[in-house]
Formats: C-alpha cells, structure tokens, sequence
C-alpha cells in the first residue's frame, strides 16, 4: 500500500500558520467588566446596539457576546461605554483562550489567560468552555430587544 498526497498539497515556507489561531473566528466572547449588577451594563450596551447576554459574579458582570466574530466591535462599545475602567475580552478559539485588555473603546495589552481565569468564579469558566449558556445563569439580563427608551429607564432608576 502506497500512501501518495494529493497533486495540490502544499507545504507552506512558514509554519507558523499552522500554530496561529488567530484567523479562526472565536467560539465564544466574553468582556469582564467591573460592572456590579448586569442590568446596567445590559441597558448600556442596548443604547450601543451591541446584542450580550449579562451574567451576574461576585467580581462584576459578565457580557457574553451573542456573535463572537464582533468581540472586537463589543469590546471596544463596551469599554467606550465604562470610559475610564478597563475590561477585559476573552476568546475561545478551538484548543485557545486569549485574553485582552480594552480601556476609552481601544486595545490594549494581551495578558495571560491563565493569569486571569486563576482567581476567576466558576461560572466564569464554565461560560467559557461552553458547559454553561449565559440564559441558564440566574439573574442573566439581554441587551436584545430592549427598547432605548427602557435601556435610560433602567440606568436611571439605578441611579
């Protein structure tokens, strides 16, 4: 038995490709926020037009975004709306997590993911590996749907 390639295999000069998850698109987006309740971070990124769900953890809301290939667009919406407080955007791409820095609606820095996800609550995680669905966490609240008019109600009445 003969084990031939097929006439268009090629080898590419660089490898590297081949070890870059960066042009696969993300599976799942998140953006941790300092955010304490995610009623006002829901209402903020419906004023925005960015469709999350928000999940409620100890170490501030959680905006997990409803298409993963506009994480760049959620996180630099959502951390133009926080101004001054950073957030950071989590991706997983099949087999890696990247994580990044966005504080005035630009990129900053990569940091390690282990880093982040070493003191993060559980349901951090379990949303990030996909065990978990934003719509099963009690007290999640969605951006989709909500009208601007009840997005101002609602951060005035938590004003």
């Amino acid at each position: 038995m003969t084990d031939e390639l097929p006439d268009d295999f090629e080898v590419p000069d660089d490898l590297s490709s081949l070890l870059d998850g960066s042009d696969e698109e993300p599976s799942v987006v998140l953006v941790i926020t300092q955010v304490a309740q995610p009623a006002p971070l829901a209402a903020a990124c419906a004023i925005a037009k960015v469709d999350v769900d928000v999940v409620p953890t100890p170490i501030g809301a959680i905006a997990v975004l409803r298409d993963p290939r506009a994480a760049a667009d959620g996180a630099g919406a959502i951390s133009k709306l926080l101004r001054t407080l950073p957030v950071i955007l989590l991706e997983r791409r099949e087999g890696q997590i990247t994580a990044t820095r966005w504080t005035a609606g630009e990129q900053g820095d990569q940091l390690p993911a282990g880093l982040v996800l070493s003191e993060a609550p559980a349901v951090l995680e379990d949303l990030l590996l996909g065990s978990v669905q934003a719509g099963e966490v009690e007290g999640v609240m969605t951006s989709v749907g909500m009208s601007r008019w009840q997005a101002m109600r609602l951060i005035a009445k938590r004003r």
